[in-house]
């Protein structure tokens, strides 16, 4: 079929994704989400498993290529090198995430696509940056969550490093990409030139780090793992109740002073241990058992209720599938439905920004392997014999 644009918001733009795993693939899937002509290059092959290793119809696979179409080309082959300069020439955007001298060897580097397309924006994802005494080195989430601090961070204090149970890394790399792109491409509305971008892993994880990383930069201080409390806002984390756990989150003397009303506690504002956001710091163990006493003693959905009317806030540690149960997240329709791919209709997780005029829509299900060739094909100029040519040659 037809590119059909999952937005009016980017459908003007042309994007080649030589991407795979993770962080490439998400960055390309923002730009299809809202209306990219998103083709996926890939290597022709009889195997049925995907990109991350599980089967091609896996919910991780579906979920991270609607909205694109699939094209299989060999870029090892003269011809498959050749196809792609010309989809090179009309395109806006190539996206890829090869150690960095992959790209060099297949000939699809920047500086020789800029010589096809000088107005192409070329994006580049990888592990640790495009030079440097690390830039040969295979990328991996957890070895960025670990070298970029995250795991020093996370989990109960002493437990020993801990990583974050989502790829945070490869997310923000594939996200800060999608951006980064979108910012060439308005500039490119100035000055009529694309130009090179690039991040890391290990870049997108540091950032990640925020205020953490301004500890030190700026303090001197080395954050220690806090567990479920916040490190600075106090008393911030889990608590127990008669019936499983809440987060409760408290920031500043106002709503610290509601939080005790609402525990129908007043007196735990005017304690002298209690007074001032660093005595709390300093006995937040004890503060926080205290609280637990009292938050012990009626069910989860009554704090939730009690402590929002009071303008604390206060919400549910839910499983994943409460989560797409709770009636806030139905409402927001965030859980999309995706109709005709290899598993029949199935939902998957739609984007978490609304435009009102060029909304994001499932347009497309993930692609079969080289779903699109002959009709890409056609559309750069091929014939119907020189498609069974380059297939009879295992070029697509």
């Amino acid at each position: 079929m037809p590119h059909k644009p999952a937005s009016q918001a980017l459908s003007r733009f042309t994007v080649l994704d030589l991407t795979r795993v993770r962080a490439g693939p998400t960055a390309v899937r923002q730009l299809a989400d809202w209306g990219a002509n998103v083709i996926k290059i890939e290597q022709p092959t009889t195997d049925s498993k995907g990109q991350l290793g599980g089967p091609r119809d896996g919910a991780d696979f579906q979920n991270l290529h609607r909205n694109k179409r699939s094209l299989t080309l060999n870029l090892k082959a003269k011809d498959g090198l050749e196809i792609f300069r010309k989809l090179v020439a009309q395109a806006d955007v190539v996206v890829e995430n090869y150690r960095p001298d992959v790209k060099h060897r297949l000939g699809v580097d920047y500086d020789t696509l800029k010589a096809v397309n000088p107005r192409l924006v070329y994006a580049s994802i990888s592990g640790f940056g495009q030079d440097g005494p690390y830039a040969k080195r295979p990328g991996f989430d957890q070895i960025a969550q670990g070298m970029g601090g995250l795991m020093s961070i996370t989990g109960l204090p002493g437990q020993g490093p801990v990583r974050v149970g989502i790829p945070i890394a490869d997310l923000t790399a594939g996200l800060m990409a999608a951006q980064g792109i979108l910012v060439a491409l308005l500039e490119r509305d100035v000055s009529g030139e694309g130009q090179w971008l690039s991040t890391s892993l290990l870049e997108a994880q540091i950032f990640m780090l925020d205020f953490q990383a301004a500890r030190w930069l700026m303090d001197a201080t080395v954050p220690p793992q806090a567990g479920n409390n916040h490190p600075t806002s106090i008393p911030t984390g889990v608590f127990e109740t008669a019936d499983g756990h809440v987060n409760i989150a408290c920031s500043g003397e106002e709503i610290w002073r509601r939080l005790c009303s609402a525990l129908g506690a007043p007196e735990l504002a005017e304690r002298p241990e209690y007074e001032s956001s660093a005595s709390r710091l300093e006995n937040r163990d004890r503060l926080n058992a205290e609280i637990d006493a009292i938050t012990r003693t009626k069910p989860a959905d009554h704090w939730i209720e009690a402590l929002n009317a009071a303008g604390v806030p206060c919400g549910a540690i839910n499983t994943v599938d409460k989560v797409f149960d709770d009636p806030q997240v139905r409402h927001l329709g965030i859980a999309r439905d995706m109709t005709g791919c290899e598993r029949g209709d199935v939902k998957v997780v739609g984007q978490p920004v609304r435009l009102s005029r060029t909304p994001s829509e499932i347009a497309a299900p993930t692609p079969r392997a080289g779903e699109h060739t002959d009709e890409i094909l056609r559309e750069i100029g091929y014939a119907e014999a020189d498609i069974s040519r380059l297939r009879a040659d295992h070029v697509i």
